[in-house]
């Protein structure tokens, strides 16, 4: 796959994802006055996690508000702005507080073209922090994606990286359906190989963290190669794109890691070619097993694939049971678990 080039936007730096997402914004709102950025804590105090910090002060208190603490209120007024013609981009302050909005994006957002033939569209997009990494426990640390992925008429949306961060965010914004946009925050301010016990690498160092100026767009739908090899084909999204790469760099393993980025809708071409290319595949991503979006992968892949597979498919993923606060790492896919997989599939 071809690198996706910026347009117009010949200075780049280095930025951390958090650094990323609020250079978006910016651009957003200075680009587009239909652009609204809303939430709790998201104008004066900037964001839990700083994603919105200074933007109030500069585009001002109309365009990024405050709201109250009622995530079915923030997602039922961003519908009815986008029917108006807004592009309101909510920020739903972890992914663990979204489910009082379930309805509105559920029975409104996601059906309000087709109700409408048309008439009315809801382009917003609904940032979200989520998944572990700060040891927030049950309710500052699921994983809903799979929620979404379910939904038809939602788009969803993961990144993995500053460059992917800024580029995804943006079109998303610019699309006119509404999209889920999870920022994995234990990588927001650098990548992680999955050990606790070993300090995080700033995304100052990392090759992906070189972010154009300007505006750009990293297209809905497209997975990129992490790294290519013929050995098998690794599936992740998110935090655990950065545990496979370190995996298999240091088990030495020649492996074609794909970053789906997109969940909806998916690259399945990209996925595909893989697959038949490698004949084994593994799923690695964060959230509980059962009915995680790793088993619409491994369907997927089993359905187009069969005939090249070498193995049967594989996942690694978390526990099926209430989120662990003190045992939160252990939770994680990491490098021991993703390491025995890895081992399993090549011995088949």
């Amino acid at each position: 796959m071809q690198k996706e080039t910026a347009v117009d936007a010949p200075a780049e730096r280095r930025l951390n994802m958090i650094e990323a997402i609020n250079d978006a914004l910016g651009i957003m709102l200075d680009r587009d006055p239909d652009v609204i950025v809303m939430g709790e804590d998201v104008g004066y105090f900037g964001g839990v996690f700083r994603a919105t910090a200074g933007l109030q002060e500069k585009f001002g208190k109309t365009r990024v508000f405050d709201t109250p603490i009622s995530e079915c209120g923030i997602i039922g007024v961003a519908v009815g702005m986008g029917a108006y013609g807004l592009r309101p981009v909510p920020e739903i302050q972890f992914a663990d507080y979204i489910y009082p909005g379930l309805d509105q994006l559920i029975s409104e957002a996601a059906r309000l073209r087709y109700r409408s033939a048309g008439e009315f569209i809801a382009p917003m997009t609904v940032r979200s922090p989520f998944g572990g990494g700060i040891f927030g426990g049950q309710t500052h640390s699921q994983s809903p994606e799979a929620i979404f992925a379910h939904v038809s008429g939602l788009k969803t949306v993961i990144p993995a990286t500053p460059y992917d961060a800024k580029g995804l965010l943006i079109s998303a914004i610019e699309d006119n359906d509404p999209v889920i946009f999870f920022e994995p925050k234990r990588i927001y301010n650098g990548p992680f190989s999955g050990y606790y016990d070993k300090p995080v690498e700033p995304w100052k160092k990392h090759k992906d963290s070189i972010v154009p100026e300007g505006h750009y767009r990293i297209p809905l739908g497209k997975a990129r190669y992490v790294t290519e090899g013929d050995q098998l084909t690794i599936l992740a999204y998110g935090t655990m794109v950065h545990v496979v790469e370190s995996v298999c760099r240091t088990k030495g393993v020649e492996a074609d890691v794909i970053d789906l980025r997109t969940l909806v809708p998916i690259d399945i071409e990209t996925v595909e070619n893989s697959v038949k290319k490698t004949g084994k595949c593994l799923i690695v991503h964060e959230a509980t097993r059962t009915a995680g979006f790793g088993a619409e992968l491994s369907a997927l892949v089993t359905e187009r694939c069969f005939y090249h597979l070498e193995a049967p498919v594989e996942r690694v993923t978390g526990f099926d049971t209430p989120y662990p606060h003190s045992l939160e790492w252990a939770f994680f896919p990491g490098p021991v678990r993703i390491g025995e997989a890895i081992d399993k599939i090549l011995s088949e």
